[in-house]
């Protein structure tokens, strides 16, 4: 009979505890709410921004997120790869 009411005690803890641990967190504040969402901007902001990739007086090859120095070619690259798989054929 013991063992019954250990395990009934048990139950009755552990569920307590369950339900402590998920109850609802309070709602967000406003000015939280729009912190989150404009740093969530930003970050989507900077994802969108171009590489550049180009080669200085050395040779040495750069990629970078500004443009290089005046006067520099450079090639633009997106940030985001083209959809699909490009396959490459012998030759």
């Amino acid at each position: 009979m013991r063992a019954a009411w250990a395990i009934l005690a048990g139950l009755a803890v552990g569920g307590g505890l369950a339900w402590w641990l998920t109850r609802g967190e309070a709602a967000p504040s406003p000015e939280a709410r729009e912190r989150a969402e404009q740093a969530a901007a930003e970050a989507a902001e900077d994802a969108l921004r171009p590489l550049y990739r180009w080669r200085d007086d050395a040779g040495n090859l750069h990629i970078t997120d500004t443009p290089p120095p005046p006067g520099r070619a450079y090639e633009r690259l997106a940030r985001e790869p083209e959809p699909g798989i490009r396959v490459k054929t012998g030759g």
